[in-house]
């Protein structure tokens, strides 16, 4: 009794002190998580492929530059998640990038969510917005799921409706609104031509219906930018042109030349469209003269020192997408492919660039191509190409009465794809090693910059060898409609070029802004399995299904008998079938039960091979952390018994 007191007591103390440390171990968990939180409220870690959750630098860039507050108001209808799953996943991806966001921001950026419910004051305002509302089911009650941001000077952009299949472009999209909404000025579009991009006023004199109009893509781009011309004799480019478009520009003074390249020095933006041979400028002739001689552009001074050709003399044909055009009367043939022009598809895009990832195609006439100069190290970026049914010829070929027959008869494809347009990027060398002399009874202006050698920082420019994107004819149909002019584009030409100038207006920040991968992906394995699956499917079906044809043939012929030779095939009504002719046609049946039976397994067995894997994945997936987190817990938890046990000792 006196020594089971003792032991009783210190029981007790052991359980008091055990008590006591649970206590002080929830308490100690309580201030870790309270603290984490505060402290820790954004530190994660990313680790989806593209990461997904991670902002680029372009993005940090824009939010931490941030100066005036703007806000941000999503509309999102619960009832649309409840109803599409995928809208639903797609919502949480959106409001967790929108929460980067604002945590970056430092609290310049604000959003705020709301719920639209049919009939209420929250949708009418997301109405009077613009957001788009779609109905979910026959009722027709509309749903919503847009974004509408705002500054203080009450400057609006919107998102009517998020759609999932652009999910690649969401942080683009994010990020162009949140600067769009901190620069509310239009910015300033130079430009530099030999062409009438802003029409002609002594063809307009003719009043001729659509001679001397400007081109429908300057008329777009006058929408969004304030457009500038740039005269010839300029020897500076004014800074507050952000982005320089010289399209089609030829014989430019060493002053001119020297201006573009200062431009980009300085950090300016440039569009760069030059041409073997325009179209353009072939069929618009000056009035009582004959066409022109020359069609050709180029900037090889330019382009040769920042790393880049651009040849005036060769023309790329391509035979995807060619053009119908009428061939010559005296040939039989009515139409023929003009291999000169054709239409690059969304194949000859590059789909994780934002300036064509959505278009469809894109049309070219007699194009040169664009390619990175031997020892270069900017980095160059496709936009634009050609199919591997390509082949370079002389541009004299389509420069003086063109021959579509004759092009197309001499063509021969050299399996080599082709860039038209490209993007470039990185530090370039100035062209020039000093400003040169101003031209004859010229001087240079009193606030002439001094010379630069090198780009500030990476440069950015855009360099295509085709000015012909720009002409009407070829991606849109002009009609007089009561002395309105109706467009109705057939290519994407005029998309492609605001784009290129969206692009490049936004800076380095939306320049450097590429497309992100999509959350909602399918097990990739599971995919490439039931691919290759499916090909040795369709291989045995094809063999079972040809024997099954061939079973029921013979029966068919079995079933006939031998007076078949009557008209539509059937058998006379005195036929007799044998008994040997009876045994083939119940063999015949029990081939074709058999055969329809073997295809049936094989369809089972690929279904249930890809259900098995594609379970076995998701459990993989969905185990892998807990049972990660269990091996580190029993790991911890022998370190920690073996260093008590150590203490002891």
């Amino acid at each position: 009794m006196s020594t089971s007191i003792p032991a009783a007591k210190k029981q007790g103390k052991r359980g008091v002190s055990a008590l006591v440390a649970l206590g002080l171990g929830a308490v100690l968990a309580v201030g870790v998580n309270m603290l984490s939180d505060r402290l820790l409220a954004r530190a994660r870690i990313d680790l989806t492929e593209n990461r997904l959750y991670t902002l680029s630098d372009g993005t940090r860039q824009v939010l931490q530059g941030l100066q005036d507050p703007v806000t941000f108001r999503v509309y999102y209808s619960r009832r649309l998640g409840a109803a599409i799953p995928v809208y639903g996943a797609y919502a949480e991806r959106v409001r967790a990038m929108l929460d980067e966001y604002v945590a970056v921001s430092g609290g310049k950026l604000r959003l705020e969510v709301f719920d639209p419910e049919p009939f209420s004051e929250i949708e009418d305002r997301a109405v009077a917005l613009g957001l788009q509302g779609v109905p979910v089911d026959q009722s027709g009650e509309q749903v919503y799921f847009g974004l509408s941001g705002v500054n203080l000077l009450d400057d609006e952009r919107t998102i009517p409706f998020f759609q999932p299949d652009r999910e690649r472009f969401l942080e683009y999209d994010l990020t162009r609104m949140v600067w769009e909404l901190s620069n509310p000025r239009r910015p300033v579009l130079g430009v530099i031509s030999s062409l009438p991009l802003n029409g002609d006023p002594r063809a307009m004199m003719m009043r001729q219906p659509g001679v001397g109009q400007p081109f429908v893509a300057m008329n777009q781009l006058r929408q969004f930018y304030t457009v500038r011309d740039i005269t010839p004799d300029t020897q500076v480019i004014e800074p507050d042109v952000q982005v320089l478009m010289v399209a089609h520009a030829q014989n430019l003074s060493d002053q001119m030349l020297y201006a573009i390249d200062q431009f980009v020095m300085r950090g300016g933006r440039l569009i760069a469209l030059t041409d073997p041979h325009s179209e353009s400028q072939a069929s618009r002739p000056s009035p009582g003269q004959r066409p022109p001689s020359d069609t050709s552009s180029s900037l090889s001074r330019l382009l040769n020192a920042w790393g880049v050709e651009a040849p005036s003399d060769k023309v790329v044909l391509d035979l995807r997408g060619a053009w119908r055009v009428r061939a010559d009367p005296r040939d039989r043939v009515q139409a023929v492919d003009y291999v000169a022009w054709y239409n690059v598809p969304a194949a000859g895009l590059n789909r994780s660039e934002v300036a064509t990832a959505e278009l469809q195609q894109v049309t070219v006439a007699s194009a040169g191509e664009v390619r990175r100069r031997e020892g270069s190290t900017i980095e160059f970026t496709p936009l634009v190409q050609t199919s591997e049914r390509s082949m370079l010829v002389d541009a004299s070929a389509v420069r003086q009465d063109p021959s579509p027959a004759r092009l197309l008869a001499d063509f021969r494809p050299d399996n080599q794809v082709r860039t038209v347009v490209a993007r470039l990027r990185g530090p370039l060398t100035s062209a020039f090693e000093a400003p040169p002399a101003p031209a004859e009874g010229t001087e240079r202006p009193a606030d002439f910059p001094a010379h630069r050698a090198r780009s500030e920082g990476p440069a950015n420019l855009i360099v295509g060898n085709d000015a012909d994107i720009l002409e009407d004819r070829f991606w849109v149909r002009v009609q007089d409609f009561f002395g309105q002019q109706v467009t109705t584009p057939f290519s994407d030409n005029g998309n492609f070029i605001i784009n290129l100038a969206d692009s490049m207006a936004g800076g380095e920040a939306l320049v450097s802004l590429r497309s992100r991968g999509e959350s909602l992906r399918p097990f990739e394995m599971v995919e490439d399995i039931r691919r290759s699956a499916e090909a040795q499917f369709r291989q045995t079906e094809r063999g079972l299904t040809e024997r099954l044809e061939a079973t029921e043939r013979r029966l068919r012929e079995l079933r006939q008998g031998p007076g078949s030779n009557a008209p539509g095939g059937q058998a006379p009504a005195n036929a007799v079938i044998t008994p040997e002719q009876r045994a083939e046609i119940d063999a015949a049946r029990e081939e074709i039960r058999r055969t329809r039976g073997e295809l049936r397994q094989v369809q089972l067995e690929l279904r249930r091979d890809i259900e098995g894997l594609e379970t076995a994945l998701r459990i993989l997936n969905i185990a892998t952390v807990p049972l990660l987190l269990t091996i580190f817990a029993i790991g911890l938890g022998v370190m920690r018994a073996r260093r008590r046990a150590e203490a002891r000792a």
